[in-house]
């Protein structure tokens, strides 16, 4: 019969041994992702939070940069009361083809301008 040599191996090594081996994460290890995921869930909140603020500053900030084109665009036609073109407009205010175009348009919704004819305005 052999005899055995130094010690016996003990439970708790080879559950240690086998849960190395096979790479299952331990109790320990579970704790410290769920931590980690909370600082992430933490971070993702703040971040959120801080972008809604921004967006709604940068968004009123838009605002008064559309209204204060629309009033630029609103004084030019102002001063044409037998009407005044678009290629006038634009060389007035500086703005582009399609920024000039959509203002002109929300104007006549509002009821601000009439157009005359094809490109042609003047004020209400």
């Amino acid at each position: 019969m052999a005899k055995k040599k130094g010690k016996s191996v003990s439970f708790d090594a080879m559950v240690k041994f086998f849960m190395n081996a096979y790479s299952i994460p331990t109790k320990r290890d579970v704790e410290r992702i769920l931590e980690r995921l909370d600082r992430v869930e933490r971070a993702i909140v703040a971040l959120s939070a801080s972008r809604s603020r921004r967006n709604t500053e940068t968004k009123a900030a838009e605002r008064q940069i559309t209204a204060t084109a629309a009033d630029r665009v609103l004084e030019v036609i102002g001063r044409y009361p037998e009407g005044v073109g678009l290629v006038e407009i634009q060389l007035q205010t500086g703005h582009p083809d399609k920024k000039l175009r959509n203002i002109l348009f929300r104007l006549h919704k509002m009821n601000k301008i009439k157009r005359l004819r094809r490109g042609v305005y003047v004020q209400a």
